[in-house]
């Protein structure tokens, strides 16, 4: 079994957004978790909505400054790069599981990186696409 957790941006969105309470406790504490034994993945997908909730969907939005900083920390961490080859299994996944193109893609990469976990609040929790399960850290 893989040690690798594939993070969905939502996740990260909760971890770094002060103003989610117990939300943001329990994501804050899971990335911590993650960068101490160095199993967190993420894909391109997953940095760019990153960039674009932190500066325009949050509370407190970030500058592109703190923004740069915040993707140049996470640049350390395993990071899947989207391909046409993604996008076509993507459509593939959407297809057989019934989910929106996004949330494939994110399923893809995580396949792709060999990852048992997604952490997800937006994908069903407890539900398996091929080796990878979904767990909600938030619940």
């Amino acid at each position: 079994m893989s040690d690798k957790c594939f993070v969905d941006t939502n996740i990260l969105v909760y971890a770094h957004d002060l103003t989610k309470g117990a939300k943001h406790e329990r994501a804050r504490a899971l990335i911590e978790k993650l960068w101490d034994t160095g199993g967190g993945v993420l894909s391109t997908q997953v940095l760019q909505e990153l960039c674009i909730s932190l500066r325009r969907r949050t509370a407190r939005p970030l500058s592109v400054e703190e923004t740069r900083k915040l993707i140049e920390d996470y640049s350390s961490w395993d990071i899947v790069v989207n391909t046409a080859e993604s996008v076509l299994q993507a459509l593939d996944i959407e297809l057989r599981y019934m989910i929106s193109f996004w949330d494939a893609l994110i399923v893809q990469a995580a396949t792709r990186c060999g990852a048992a976990v997604l952490y997800s609040e937006d994908l069903a929790d407890g539900q398996n696409y091929g080796a990878v399960r979904v767990i909600n850290p938030l619940k």
